[in-house]
C-alpha cells in the first residue's frame, strides 16, 4: 500500500508538471487581458441584485468562447457550462459579482465614480471586497479551459454569483437563490472550487484552512419593551435602555464563561442600539442588533440556545419585557478535508510550496459557505498585498487596493485544480 501511495503522488506530479508546461504560453497571454477586465469591472460597479452590466460583458465573454450559457440565474447570475472531449465528473468554480455601496478614495486611472441607490440613500458604489478581480480570474480561467477542451475529462460549470455580501431589504439573492434555482444540478456538480482575493496576502501566496475556515454569520434583533417616565423620576418607569446594557453584559458572558474556546473561536457583538427622543426622558422602548459569528454547529447551537434563554429572563429581573430574533446571513465554510488533501499538491506545484501557508480560522463570513453544505468545496485565499506593505488597507474600505501581480496565480490556480480533480 505505501508503495501505491507514492506511485500516485509521483503520477500526480507528472501529470501536474506536464499540465502547467503545456499552458504556460497562454497563461503568459492571458494576464494582460485579466488585468483589463478587472480595471473594466472595477470603474463599473454594481450593487447586489444590480449587476446587469456586468451579467452582459461575461455572458458576452463566455458565448464567444462557445461555451453554452445561461442568464437571470438568482436574477443577475450567469452560468457556464464547458463539456470537455471525453466523459467524466463536474466541477465547479464560482467568482461573486456585486460591489459595495462605498465611495472610493484611492487616486486610480479607473477608480470608480459611480453613485446608485441603497436602501433609499444615494451612495457611491466600489470594488471595495475585490470581487472584480475574481470575476476577471474566472473569464480567465474559461477561456483557457474552453481552449483547451481535449484536456478535460468532465464538465466545468463556470458560476458568475450575484448579492454574495446579500440581497437588498425584501429579495433573494446569493448563492442561496443560485441553489434554489438549480445551479448545482443539470449536470449535477460533484464539487466546487473558489477563492478571494485578500488584502493582507503577499502576491503569490496562497492560504487555505482544512475544515471550518470561516465563520457563520448570524443576525440577531432584540427588542427590549420597559414603561416610559420622566428623566428625573426613574422610579416611575421601568428602564429599557438600563435592561439593554444589563443584555449585553450578559451576552458577553456566553462568550467568555459557557464556550469552550479552545475549541473553535467564537463572538457576538452589538452593532446597533436605538431609543429614546430626548435627554430628560426615559423611553418605553429599545432595540438591540447584532452579530453572533461561529465555526462549529455544536457551539453555535450552544450559544444561541443560551441567548434565546437569556435575553427574556434578563429583562424580566429588571421588570420589563424583551424578545430575539436571530436570522442565518451565511453558513460555516467548511473545505472538505479529502478534497483539501487532493489539491495540495496542485497549489504547491503553481504556487511554490513555500508559498502554501496554512492560515488559521477567520470570524468573516463567505455565502459560498452554502454550496459547500451541499457538496464537497475548496475555498482558499488569494494573495493581493504588494509585498513588503506593512499598512494594508482592509476589505470594505474606502481605501482597499489589490496588486494586479496576484491574479495570474489565481487563474494558474483554479484551471489545474479544475483540470486535475477531473482527471482523478
Amino acid at each position: 500500500m505505501k508503495i501505491l501511495g507514492v506511485l500516485v503522488v509521483f503520477l500526480l506530479g507528472c501529470t501536474l508538471q506536464a499540465q502547467g508546461q503545456n499552458l504556460e504560453k497562454e497563461y503568459t497571454a492571458i494576464e494582460r487581458k485579466v488585468i483589463e477586465w478587472r480595471r473594466h469591472f472595477h470603474q463599473h460597479p454594481e450593487l447586489s441584485n444590480r449587476e446587469f452590466k456586468t451579467s452582459e460583458k461575461i455572458a458576452k465573454h463566455l458565448t464567444d468562447l462557445g461555451i453554452e450559457v445561461q442568464t437571470e440565474v438568482a436574477h443577475t447570475g450567469v452560468v457556464g457550462i464547458l463539456k470537455g472531449n471525453k466523459p467524466g465528473k463536474v466541477v465547479a468554480l464560482r467568482a461573486d459579482m456585486d460591489a459595495l455601496p462605498v465611495t472610493e478614495r484611492n487616486d486610480l486611472p479607473f477608480k470608480s465614480n459611480v453613485t446608485s441607490e441603497f436602501i433609499d440613500e444615494q451612495v457611491g458604489v466600489m470594488h471595495a471586497c475585490g470581487h472584480d478581480t475574481h470575476i476577471a480570474i474566472l473569464m480567465g480561467v474559461a477561456e483557457i479551459l474552453a481552449k483547451n477542451k481535449d484536456k478535460i475529462r468532465g464538465t466545468v460549470k463556470f458560476i458568475f454569483q450575484p448579492a454574495e455580501e446579500g440581497p437588498p431589504p425584501g429579495e433573494e439573492g446569493g448563492a442561496l437563490l443560485m441553489i434554489k434555482e438549480g445551479v448545482l444540478k443539470n449536470p449535477d456538480v460533484d464539487a466546487i472550487f473558489g477563492l478571494h482575493i485578500n488584502s493582507s496576502t503577499p502576491v503569490g501566496v496562497i492560504r487555505y484552512k482544512p475544515g471550518g475556515m470561516m465563520a457563520a454569520v448570524q443576525r440577531f434583533v432584540i427588542d427590549v419593551k420597559g414603561k416610559q417616565t420622566h428623566g428625573s423620576e426613574p422610579w416611575g418607569g421601568i428602564d429599557p435602555i438600563l435592561i439593554s446594557a444589563k443584555i449585553i453584559d450578559g451576552l458577553q458572558t456566553i462568550i467568555s464563561r459557557e464556550t469552550d474556546l479552545t475549541n473553535e473561536a467564537a463572538v457576538i457583538s452589538v452593532g446597533k442600539i436605538t431609543s429614546g427622543v430626548r435627554f430628560n426622558i426615559i423611553p418605553e422602548s429599545a432595540q438591540l442588533i447584532g452579530t453572533i459569528r461561529t465555526l462549529d454547529y455544536d457551539m453555535q447551537k450552544l450559544i444561541t440556545h443560551r441567548m434565546q434563554e437569556m435575553v427574556p429572563d434578563i429583562a424580566k429581573a429588571y421588570g420589563g419585557q424583551a424578545t430575539i430574533e436571530i436570522k442565518s446571513n451565511t453558513d460555516i465554510t467548511y473545505n472538505d478535508p479529502d478534497l483539501v488533501e487532493q489539491m495540495l499538491p496542485v497549489m504547491q506545484k503553481v504556487a511554490g510550496s513555500a508559498n502554501v501557508q496554512l492560515r488559521k480560522a477567520s470570524t468573516g463570513g463567505e455565502d459560498f459557505s452554502y454550496f459547500q453544505r451541499e457538496i464537497p468545496g475548496f475555498f482558499f485565499y488569494l494573495g493581493g498585498m504588494t509585498p513588503g506593505n506593512t499598512t494594508p488597507y482592509p476589505h470594505h474600505t474606502p481605501d482597499f487596493s489589490i496588486d494586479e501581480n496576484g491574479l495570474l496565480l489565481g487563474v494558474k490556480t483554479l484551471t489545474e485544480m479544475s483540470l486535475t480533480y477531473l482527471k482523478q
